[in-house]
């Protein structure tokens, strides 16, 4: 049952990833030759999209953690995501929603307002979706290992892995297949399969729900964290205690948000420690009230030890921006070069543009294959750790790809105007350019690898050092750096866009023409940028404390006794 339930959950998200890569690697075609936008137009669109879509599972997350746990929220918002791909697919297929075809010799006429409101409200249904499917799966999944079973940290971490495999399957089929038949098909069919398939994963996740294992919200994690903040505040004048054992705890009170154990103090972060001082007025308090605390005025040592995990994920949690802003470009920019590109297998067929990101996808799934069954066992020898070596060390071997990635891919732009003015097509930006799109496999494979590092990496982390309480919440946490990434993608293009522009049309990124460009300088910027992003990690990286833990586990003796268990993850 154990192995079942998790993969019953996993059902929902593979199907919400066909469905949302379906029409979204390949969006940048749908917009500028269906609706006729602007090359830059349409890339902030995406971005926009996708950074929208990464930030509402804070949404999503605040509801499951607080209110109506992860089943019922992976639930309705699967519905909110099957209404949005409804109202996408009759776009694509009712000709008065959308603009009609470009005439030769005439200028393409743009999708009106109406028509964009459509396509726009159709995204923010299915961005309202992701936000309670994203969070709420992968914690939901992991759910399902019982906290005592022995080899409950081994199976989530292979749990994650084989997640992310799974979600790569899928994006495969959706870059491949669904690709493939909006370019040749039709959009209509394109987004009609995806759309379809939603309707499947939601009918087959909730049938398993007699067998999941269901964990109770534990109330808000926000207003926690608000609290143990206040309480602090009015604390702010009161003296440190120089022994830990005087701050309050109270088990009673911990229990519902500590099923694994109690979070033990730390040194750092002491200001907060104020929270949990009991003053002479509060033990008075306290005694006449049968022991129950005001939390608006004291915290237990477990809800401030939860504030300061958060806050200590913070810097690691922002490093995961850049490595997402380097990664967004392959489906806006890379695949505007692969379009002008020769892509052609046999003389009667040729690779659509938006499908060169199985490259990506099949290197992140060897990646992800040949780490857990190959690199784990090796690396545990050297190291003793179950996992072979730290998440935090996983991700920063991404981070360190993901540089060399969107460095090759400068030097490709290079090569592929080259051959451009060499043939004299330089001025002819609807012409097929004589160099293989092949050329690009390398940055497109270089961020797939990159993404079998970094993002698993990052996941674990948030799974692994944010309160139990929080669980979808830190999975949002993981969103929200993709959101961050996308919308500062948006606004770096913006920026060059608008600074890099000069006399005769000269510009860093052209809407009328790539070739003409320099869009090796932007993919050179956004390495520099990852240097620097690099060199943050590996300082917030060293000075990072893992959350201590205590783990309560059944003795099964004659005496009935807990043991209690010291857990400091590495």
């Amino acid at each position: 049952m154990a192995t079942v339930t998790p993969s019953l959950s996993l059902s929902n998200e593979i199907c919400e990833k066909i469905a949302v890569v379906g029409f979204n690697t390949n969006m940048i075609s749908y917009l500028t030759k269906q609706l006729h936008m602007p090359s830059t137009k349409a890339a902030n669109t995406i971005t926009n999209f996708s950074g929208t879509a990464s930030l509402t599972p804070l949404i999503g997350a605040f509801i499951a953690d607080s209110y109506v746990g992860r089943f019922w929220t992976i639930t309705v918002a699967s519905i909110l995501y099957q209404i949005g791909m409804v109202s996408l697919t009759t776009s694509a297929v009712v000709p008065g929603l959308r603009p009609p075809p470009c005439k030769a010799g005439e200028i393409c006429k743009e999708a009106t307002g109406g028509q964009l409101g459509i396509l726009y409200v159709s995204l923010l249904l299915t961005a309202l979706g992701s936000g309670g499917i994203r969070p709420c799966v992968v914690s939901f999944g992991a759910d399902q290992f019982e906290e005592g079973d022995p080899k409950r940290g081994t199976k989530t971490y292979k749990y994650f892995n084989w997640y992310y495999f799974a979600m790569g399957a899928s994006m495969l089929v959706a870059v491949t297949v669904l690709v493939y038949v909006q370019d040749n098909i039709g959009w209509g069919w394109g987004f009609g399969i995806p759309t379809i398939a939603m309707l499947v994963s939601i009918i087959t996740f909730v049938v398993g729900y007699p067998i999941y294992r269901h964990l109770d919200p534990s109330g808000s994690p926000f207003t926690r964290l608000l609290q143990v903040g206040v309480a602090a505040y009015k604390k702010r004048k009161v003296c440190i205690v120089s022994d830990s054992n005087l701050l309050y705890q109270n088990r009673d009170i911990d229990d519902p948000i500590s099923r694994d154990g109690n979070l033990l103090h730390t040194k750092h972060m002491r200001f907060l420690d104020k929270a949990a001082i009991v003053t002479e007025e509060e033990k008075v308090k306290m005694g006449e009230e049968l022991g129950k605390p005001n939390l608006w005025k004291l915290s237990t040592v477990h809800r401030v030890e939860e504030l300061k995990s958060v806050i200590r994920m913070g810097p690691i949690w922002a490093s995961g921006i850049i490595l997402i802003t380097a990664y967004s470009q392959q489906y806006t920019f890379s695949l505007l070069q692969a379009s002008t590109m020769n892509r052609h297998l046999t003389n009667s067929f040729q690779i659509p543009a938006g499908s060169m990101t199985v490259f990506t996808l099949l290197t992140m799934l060897i990646t992800v294959a040949l780490y857990d069954r190959v690199f784990i066992p090796i690396a545990r020898r050297f190291t003793g750790l179950d996992r072979g070596i730290t998440f935090l060390t996983r991700m920063g071997i991404g981070l360190v790809i993901s540089i060399f990635a969107t460095l090759i891919a400068g030097f490709v732009e290079q090569k592929r105007k080259h051959v451009a003015f060499t043939h004299g097509l330089i001025d002819h930006p609807t012409s097929i350019i004589p160099i293989s799109v092949f050329w690009l496999v390398p940055q497109y494979s270089l961020h797939g690898m990159a993404e079998a590092f970094m993002s698993i990496g990052h996941l674990e982390f948030f799974y692994d050092q944010s309160p139990e309480s929080m669980r979808s919440t830190a999975m949002a946490l993981f969103w929200t750096s993709i959101s961050a990434g996308n919308y500062l993608s948006t606004l770096l293009v913006s920026l060059v866009h608008k600074y890099s522009s000069g006399a005769n049309g000269e510009n860093w990124i052209r809407n009328d023409n790539i070739s003409k460009g320099k869009l090796e300088n932007f993919y050179w910027l956004v390495t520099g940028l990852q240097v620097l992003n690099l060199a943050y990690y590996i300082v917030c990286a060293k000075f990072y404390t893992f959350k201590p833990l205590e783990v309560q586990r059944k003795v099964v003796d004659s005496s009935k006794v807990d043991e209690l268990q010291l857990v400091n993850p590495v």
